[in-house]
């Protein structure tokens, strides 16, 4: 189906972008066919971006099918504590030791996503070429940086590295 990063995006953005087009506690009618276009626009890019085979792309989904939901856990986690750390130390009076545990907490889901970035890295060097998994990596980066922009209020435009064609777009990781 599509790469980890087209996961990230799809529940990033789609949120931000079809929320806006239903009335609150409603899905929009427009959000099944919104997240289908993006999951297969996503795919076609990442198919063409590292030169994929079908075999090549049927692993990878099962490769990122394994990893996205501790990643994503993970992701919530960090920013969770992110959060809770920001708060702790713009109040009047931080307590120092919630801060302490706040900032071990930081470091150890730091280390576990080094971890998880090394078990995905060691699956994909069985499928993937060097030079496939270093342009899998930027595309993820480009793809996260893209959710992020499109998650924030008024945020919208294409990345440079996602644009179509043209003076300065289609660049490649």
């Amino acid at each position: 189906m599509l790469a980890r990063a087209a996961m990230v995006a799809v529940l990033m953005v789609s949120p931000a972008v079809v929320a806006s087009q239903a009335a609150p506690g409603q899905t929009s009618p427009n959000r099944v066919a919104l997240e289908r276009q993006l999951r297969e626009r996503t795919a076609q890019i990442t198919r063409e971006r590292l030169g994929l085979s079908d075999a090549q792309m049927r692993e990878l989904e099962r490769v990122n099918t394994r990893f996205a939901p501790r990643q994503n856990a993970l992701a919530t986690q960090e920013r969770d504590t992110r959060r809770q750390l920001r708060q702790e130390t713009m109040a009047t009076q931080p307590n120092q030791a919630r801060v302490n545990g706040l900032l071990d907490a930081t470091i150890s889901l730091q280390k576990q996503r080094i971890a998880l970035i090394e078990a995905e890295q060691k699956e994909l060097a069985a499928f993937l070429t060097p030079v496939q998994r270093a342009r899998y990596v930027a595309l993820q980066g480009q793809f996260r940086r893209r959710a992020d922009q499109l998650a924030r209020p008024g945020a919208g435009g294409r990345p440079r590295g996602l644009r179509r064609g043209g003076p300065g777009g289609g660049s490649r990781p």
